[in-house]
């Protein structure tokens, strides 16, 4: 697993265990946005080989969308849109232009963007195992596929040019460490 320069923030669990309806929300947008992002790396033309493969992330992470969303129905909490993560934003607008170098950073984002989901369901199908354990399962049973994921994206970063795609991990490992470090109130995920 990747080596992240900040922690998770201390204020971060407590506040997904008091809103769990809002981060069952969140969680929805994220799978389906997750979809999306492995879908809009198809345009890459150093990506054109690996289709089948961003089409397999892309139809995984409809399945976990569809499962977030069997748990609000059972849970009588309506599917609606949430507010947007200041860190998937901060590190989107870092992504260059160029074919090429977009497509490394974007490999690149997508695959912190994993790697975070995978620590932070660990975490909290830690913390939820007592007060809900079906929950708790849940996340638990997600944190191998959003592992795979990131090491996917990034073996296709370094698959496109490995030096620049480590120089560039360097760089964003510096910026998640500074957006992590920023404070919201908000109970998303990320």
């Amino acid at each position: 697993m990747l080596l992240f320069r900040e922690k998770i923030p201390a204020g971060w669990l407590p506040r997904m265990l008091a809103n769990l309806p809002e981060v069952l929300v969140d969680h929805a947008q994220l799978e389906r946005k997750a979809a999306t992002s492995a879908l809009n790396l198809e345009k890459y033309p150093d990506l054109h080989d690996r289709v089948h493969e961003l089409n397999a992330i892309a139809i995984e992470e409809l399945q976990h969308f569809e499962l977030v969303l069997g748990l609000l129905r059972e849970r009588g909490i309506s599917f609606h849109n949430t507010h947007p993560s200041p860190w998937i934003g901060g590190l989107m607008r870092s992504v260059r232009n160029g074919s090429r170098h977009q497509a490394i950073d974007h490999l690149i984002c997508a695959a912190l963007i994993e790697g975070r989901s995978c620590e932070k369901f660990q975490v909290l199908a830690a913390a939820l195992e007592h007060i809900e354990p079906a929950l708790s399962k849940f996340y638990a049973g997600l944190v191998e596929s959003e592992g795979n994921h990131y090491a996917t994206y990034l073996i296709m970063a370094r698959h496109i040019d490995e030096p620049e795609t480590q120089r560039r991990l360097d760089f964003y490992l510096d910026l998640d460490a500074e957006l992590m470090r920023q404070k919201h109130g908000h109970p998303i995920l990320h």
